[in-house]
């Protein structure tokens, strides 16, 4: 008997692993674009391109250190396993970003290239964690967080914010960076507004 197209198949720890694995190898890789390509994206991961550029530090500690306050949020409104999730998620792309240099090399990437397919990359490792009960903290947590309690769009939320950290990167990035990096916040944001909203994925 064929099972209804309505009931929810609930996602197991092989799901959930393969997903937070996937989830940040994707996230990292698109952040690697950026950084190769000078681009911006947004959230706490764009402050911590925003700290990298100013002061040469890595980018992964700043993206993992700037992260860790958001925990208590996802603690008390997402619950312990969200948050024990998305610190694995984080982690995981923390350590992606830093070993990405020593593996992963780009004799020639147009930014324009980066900022679209970095973006997708991205806003598709985000959907991934997120329909497994994870995300890469920050504002990936307040916006899942408005999402369940308000029933506001994660996608509309995270492309919101992202927009105008890269904004505010205009007295430290060129104007030209800047706009690949707001067309690259788009891309993760179109990602995630038209498929991570209610009633568009069962998968629990």
């Amino acid at each position: 008997m064929n099972r209804p197209a309505t009931d929810a198949i609930a996602h197991n720890w092989l799901d959930d692993a393969q997903a937070l694995v996937t989830g940040a190898l994707f996230v990292a890789l698109g952040m690697t674009m950026f950084a190769h390509a000078g681009l911006l994206t947004g959230g706490v991961a764009g402050i911590a391109f925003l700290i990298s550029y100013a002061s040469g530090g890595s980018v992964a500690l700043f993206f993992f250190v700037l992260n860790l306050p958001f925990f208590g949020l996802a603690w008390y409104r997402l619950g312990p396993l969200f948050t024990a999730k998305s610190f694995i998620a984080v982690a995981l792309v923390a350590v992606c970003t830093a070993l990405a240099p020593k593996v992963v090399r780009f004799e020639f990437l147009d930014p324009w290239l980066a900022s679209v397919l970095g973006g997708f990359l991205i806003g598709f490792g985000l959907l991934a964690l997120l329909r497994h009960g994870a995300s890469v903290g920050g504002v990936n947590i307040v916006a899942q967080w408005l999402q369940q309690s308000r029933g506001y769009s994660a996608g509309k939320v995270q492309m919101t914010v992202d927009v105008l950290v890269v904004l505010a990167a205009l007295r430290l990035v060129p104007p030209e960076r800047v706009l690949q990096s707001v067309v690259g916040a788009l891309a993760i944001g179109a990602i995630l507004a038209l498929n991570h909203r209610p009633g568009r994925y069962l998968g629990v």
